[in-house]
């Protein structure tokens, strides 16, 4: 049985043409695989700053270079756990092809964002977050704003539009959220954050359980998104911070490729290819192991870290959300009526058609928004699918003359 065979049957779906990649050697496959060197914030943005909204609020942000002609400013609000730099390469691809200056923000808790009671997640405290920090970056004139979230950030866009008396907002995108499925989700959300690790023994090594793991299935861009998600245990800074890496660093966080770890991608899969990271065989994540009962082989990422650790340095997760239980109920609860009922054009982002709920069904049943659904993704879809993302906006924004093309570009009608 050949290993295309095997791998097939493993994760029970059916064969696809693995393209050109047969007769590659085992060295080449490897050394494709263990390339999970992390990439510097410098390569996707013009510009980071620490916006000092008062004595107890002080939010990263990162920005694109002004566009040539004027163009509306997208305000990026990331998921639960994520960072902004998780936009990275769908803001280097839609700035690309629409005259637009992309606004990607740390929220309250996540990333380089410091402020007071940062587990204070509730639904109001994200938008009220999200007011003053566009107040304070647009003291007098407010340019049109375009919403996009992608998950948590999705919600918070929803009640941060209902909510703001911001004239300036001229549309939204949502990303893989619904209502229903969200709340039905809630009840397993535990037992996978359980399932994930509680520590790294380097970037690199976060890195690479991103990609096998199934979080996100294009490894550039998990090199990209990742550092903004861990801090060092010694320090307590992101490990964004530290970057770059120097070569025996990377050596080191590579060299640890051999692990089962719940919801992991097969061995026999390749990372990195030349398709932008994306697995040209269709692989799904399979389950190995339990829930963190330290039975499964992923010494490297859940051994706990103590002050006698031979490693010098350890990473956590930037934020526990486990902590922020009691507020899941509240980012989702109406969300789809807050969605159908904003006066401003609305865009759906969705990884597949089975996750509409009823009162979304009949609003796009009745042209209330539009519904574009994504193939060959994950939920992180922003994040795996950064060009095909960066179309669909491009193009409802200029369907709605909100922005211009920045050459030529063709745009086909949204599908489903």
């Amino acid at each position: 049985m050949s290993n295309l065979q095997r791998t097939v049957l493993k994760n029970r779906l059916p064969p696809t043409v693995p393209g050109g990649r047969i007769g590659r050697s085992d060295s080449f496959k490897k050394s494709r695989i263990r390339d999970f060197k992390p990439a510097l914030w410098s390569d996707f943005f013009a510009e980071k700053e620490d916006v000092i909204l008062d004595e107890k609020r002080t939010f990263r942000v990162y920005r694109t270079k002004q566009p040539q002609k004027a163009g509306p400013v997208l305000l990026l609000l990331h998921g639960g756990g994520y960072s902004g730099l998780t936009w990275s390469y769908f803001c280097v691809e839609i700035t690309r092809i629409i005259h637009c200056q992309c606004l990607a923000v740390d929220l309250r808790g996540h990333g380089d964002t410091k402020t007071e009671h940062e587990d204070d997640l509730s639904s109001d405290t994200l938008a009220q977050d999200i007011g003053d920090l566009v107040l304070k970056l647009y003291p007098e004139d407010i340019p049109p704003l375009y919403l996009v979230g992608h998950s948590m950030g999705g919600a918070i866009a929803v009640h941060f539009a209902h909510t703001a008396q911001i004239p300036s907002i001229i549309g939204i995108t949502v990303i893989d959220i619904v209502e229903g499925t969200a709340m039905e989700a809630l009840a397993s959300m535990q037992s996978f954050l359980r399932s994930r690790p509680t520590y790294f023994k380097s970037i690199p090594s976060a890195i690479e359980w991103c990609i096998r793991s199934g979080q996100v299935r294009n490894v550039d861009s998990a090199k990209a998104s990742m550092p903004g998600q861990i801090i060092n245990c010694t320090t307590k800074q992101l490990a964004t911070n530290e970057l770059p890496l120097a070569e025996d660093e990377i050596d080191d966080g590579a060299a640890a490729s051999s692990f089962t770890h719940p919801f992991s991608i097969s061995e026999d899969e390749e990372m990195g290819n030349d398709n932008g990271g994306e697995p040209t065989t269709s692989v799904a994540p399979t389950v190995s192991g339990s829930e963190n009962d330290g039975s499964s082989d992923s010494s490297d990422f859940k051994k706990p870290f103590t002050a006698h650790d031979e490693s010098p340095k350890r990473y956590t997760w930037r934020i526990d959300l486990s902590k922020s239980e009691k507020y899941w109920v509240g980012w989702f609860t109406g969300l789809s009526e807050k969605f159908l009922n904003l006066r401003v054009p609305k865009q759906l982002l969705l990884a597949s058609i089975d996750g509409l709920d009823k009162t979304l069904i009949v609003g796009q049943m009745q042209g209330r928004f539009q519904m574009q659904v994504l193939a060959r993704c994950g939920h992180a879809v922003h994040e795996d699918r950064p060009h095909e993302v960066a179309e669909v906006i491009s193009a409802y924004l200029i369907r709605n003359r909100f922005a211009e093309a920045a050459g030529e570009f063709h745009f086909h009608l949204p599908t489903c």
